[in-house]
C-alpha cells in the first residue's frame, strides 16, 4: 500500500543554512528559546496531552489496519473491471490502484475519531464517473463493515464518504493517464499530472500540497505540535470549517508552516505565540506562501491576480505549495475573515498574557460562547424523512450556507454582518431527521442607523432557497427552514444542558461581543408558504395573545416542520 509515513523531526541545521532554504523571504528571527520558554513549551505540551488531543495504540492499529483493508478492495475492484472489459490475463495480473492519504493523516497530526483523507489512484481506463461512483459504491454498499455511505460526486473535490469498522473515511479519486500503476507510484513528481482533468488535479493535490509542506518546513515536530495546538483552538473559537467560509485543516497547515519559517528556531509555544502577533497584523488580501508560485508547460490554471481578474477579489488568500498553486482559502467571505481577525487579536491578547505569566494555557481554548454574542440570529432548519435522506440533503445545505452570508451582505450593501457558526445542533424530541445550523447577525460596526432601523431579507432568503431546491438528488420530505430569532427565544436543543444557562460576564466570554445592535430587526422567509411579517418590534410579537396563532409561527418554524415530520 502507497501510504507513505511521514518524515520524522531532525536536529536543526545551522542558522544560516535555515535561513536559506525555507521559504522565499529571509526570516524574521533566528533566536532560539529561552528557559522560560522552555518551561511554556512544557506546560503546552502536557495540556494538549490531557487535553486527548492524541490517539492510543490501539486506535492507530485499527486506522492502519482500515487503510490496509481499503487498499485490498480497490485492488481486487480494479482487477474485476480489466477483467470484465477483455483485458489479458497478464493485464489483469498487473492491474492495480494504491491508496495515499492525505490531510491530518498526512501531515502527522490527527487526533482520535478524526475521519482519514483517502485518495485512491488508478489506471487510464477506470473512470470516476461510472466506475468510482457507481460500480465501487455498490461493492462497498454490499459490505458489512461499511455504513454511512454517502457520495458526492458534484462536490468541487468529487469525495465518497462513508465509515469503515466505525472509522469516518473520505475516499476521493484519481484516473492517471497510465495502464498500470506502479505499487511505489512517486505522486510529488508532475508527470502524474498529465492527461488529466481539473478535478483530478484537485484530488491528486491533496497528497502534493500535504508532502510539500512537509519538506517547506525547518523542523516537522515542532510544526506538528504547533498545528495540533492552533487546530483545537479554532475548534474550540468555532473558526474551523472550510465549508462554512472559515479555514480547513490545509489553510491551517500553510499559516502555521509559515511561521516556522518565519521562526526557524522556534519551540510551539513561541510559535504559536508568533503566529497570533503575525496575523493579527497581517495586511490582506496579501497572500500567505510557503514558496514562489511555480508555472508549468501543463498549462493548468494558477492563482495570480495579475492575469486572472477573479484572483482579484479572494479576500484571504493562502497559497497551496503544489504546482499548480491555488488559493485553498476561496470560501472566505469578509464577514467570516472579519470573525478570524476578532479571533486572531483575542488570541494574541491571551497569549501576551501568559508571556507574562498572568494567564494559563488553558485560558487560549476557552470555547467561544456563540449564544452569548449576538442579540439577533438566523435559524436553518434542515429536514428529511429520513436520516440517510437528512445525510445527503445536509451535505448539499451546508456546503451551500455560505452563499447565503454573501448574498445578505450584498443585499443589504454590507450594513447587516453575518457570523456563520460552523456547528450542528439537532432537536432530538422531534420524530424527524433534523438538523439546524445559526448564524449571528449585527449591524456593520461603526456605522449608527436610524432609530428602530429594519433589514428586510426575506427576498434574499427566498433567492437562497429557491437555488438550495435545485438539488438534483431532492426526494419528498426534504426542506429547508430560515427564520430570524432574538437571543432570548433561542431553542432549548442549542444549550448543552437542555436551557440557556446564566449569561456570564462579557469580558469573560466574549472579549468582541458586539453591543449597539438592539435596533437591528431581520425579517426573513421562513418555508415555501411561510413568510415573516414587517412589525415595529420583537416584543410585541411575544405579548401576543394565544388567540392568534399564525404571529408566533412567523418567528418559529417549528411547528410547521414537525408536522411535515409525523405526515
Amino acid at each position: 500500500m502507497a501510504v507513505s509515513d511521514s518524515p520524522s523531526g531532525a536536529s536543526t541545521p545551522p542558522q544560516q543554512e535555515q535561513a536559506n532554504k525555507y521559504g522565499f523571504t529571509k526570516p524574521l528571527s533566528l533566536a532560539g528559546p529561552t528557559d522560560a520558554d522552555l518551561h511554556r513549551n512544557n506546560e503546552l505540551e502536557r495540556f494538549l496531552l490531557d487535553s486527548g488531543l492524541y490517539e492510543s495504540n490501539d486506535e492507530s492499529a485499527a486506522r492502519k489496519e482500515v487503510l490496509h483493508r481499503l487498499d485490498q478492495i480497490v485492488k481486487s475492484w480494479v482487477k474485476q473491471l480489466t477483467r470484465q472489459r477483455g483485458y489479458t490475463d497478464q493485464m489483469v495480473e498487473d492491474a492495480n490502484a494504491v491508496i495515499f492519504t492525505f490531510g491530518s493523516y498526512r501531515l502527522g497530526v490527527h487526533g482520535p475519531g478524526v475521519d482519514i483523507d483517502t485518495l485512491c489512484i488508478g489506471p487510464s481506463y477506470v473512470n470516476r464517473e461510472e466506475d468510482f461512483f457507481i460500480i465501487l459504491h455498490n461493492i462497498l454498499a454490499e459490505m458489512e463493515e461499511v455504513s454511512e455511505l454517502q457520495p458526492v460526486p458534484d462536490a468541487h473535490v468529487p469525495v465518497m464518504k462513508f465509515k469503515f469498522q466505525g472509522i469516518s473515511i473520505d475516499l476521493l479519486y484519481a484516473s492517471i493517464s497510465l495502464l498500470v500503476v506502479p505499487e511505489d507510484l512517486d505522486i510529488s513528481h508532475g508527470s502524474v499530472l498529465y492527461d488529466v482533468d481539473e478535478p483530478t488535479v484537485r484530488s491528486l493535490n491533496g497528497c502534493r500540497v500535504a508532502d510539500q509542506i512537509l519538506k517547506l518546513v525547518p523542523n516537522i515536530e515542532h510544526f506538528r505540535t504547533t498545528l495540533r495546538c492552533l487546530k483545537f483552538w479554532a475548534k474550540r473559537r468555532g473558526v474551523y470549517s472550510n465549508v462554512t467560509g472559515f479555514l480547513g485543516g490545509v489553510n491551517w497547515a500553510i499559516l502555521v508552516a509559515r511561521i516556522c519559517q518565519l521562526y526557524p528556531n522556534a519551540i510551539p509555544s513561541m510559535l504559536v505565540s508568533r503566529f497570533f502577533r503575525v496575523y493579527t497584523q497581517w495586511r490582506w488580501p496579501n497572500p500567505v506562501m510557503l514558496c514562489s508560485i511555480e508555472e508549468n508547460e501543463l498549462g493548468f490554471p494558477i492563482w495570480d491576480p495579475r492575469r486572472n481578474p477573479r484572483d482579484r477579489f479572494h479576500t484571504m488568500p493562502i497559497i497551496t505549495p503544489a504546482y499548480p498553486c491555488m488559493n485553498s482559502s476561496y470560501n472566505v467571505s469578509a464577514s467570516t475573515l472579519r470573525v478570524m481577525m476578532e479571533q486572531f487579536r483575542y488570541g494574541n491578547k491571551i497569549c501576551d498574557e501568559i508571556d507574562l505569566n498572568k494567564a494559563q494555557w488553558s485560558a487560549l481554548f476557552q470555547p467561544y460562547i456563540f449564544f452569548e454574542a449576538y442579540k439577533n440570529y438566523l435559524q436553518v432548519d434542515i429536514v428529511a424523512s429520513d436520516t440517510d435522506d437528512l445525510l445527503a440533503w445536509k451535505g448539499w445545505v451546508e456546503s451551500r450556507l455560505r452563499l447565503l452570508t454573501l448574498k445578505i451582505e450584498r443585499d443589504t450593501n454590507g450594513m447587516l454582518q453575518c457570523h456563520p457558526y460552523p456547528h450542528e445542533y439537532i432537536d432530538t424530541s422531534k420524530p424527524c431527521a433534523h438538523s439546524a445550523f445559526f448564524m449571528g447577525l449585527q449591524r456593520k460596526e461603526g456605522v449608527r442607523g436610524q432609530e428602530g432601523q429594519q433589514f428586510d431579507i426575506r427576498g434574499t432568503v427566498d433567492e437562497f432557497r429557491q437555488e438550495i431546491n435545485m438539488y438534483i438528488y431532492w426526494k419528498p420530505g426534504m426542506e429547508i427552514f430560515v427564520s430570524h430569532v432574538r437571543r432570548k427565544q433561542l431553542p432549548a436543543f442549542v444549550f448543552p444542558d437542555g436551557y440557556k444557562r446564566t449569561r456570564m460576564p462579557r469580558h469573560i466570554s466574549h472579549p468582541t461581543e458586539k453591543t449597539g445592535d438592539d435596533a437591528t430587526k431581520c425579517y426573513s422567509g421562513s418555508g415555501p408558504s411561510e413568510r415573516c411579517t414587517k412589525r415595529k418590534s420583537y416584543p410585541e410579537m411575544m405579548e401576543k395573545k394565544p388567540d392568534k396563532p399564525d404571529k408566533r409561527a412567523s418567528i418559529s418554524p417549528q411547528r410547521k416542520w414537525t408536522k411535515l415530520c409525523r405526515s
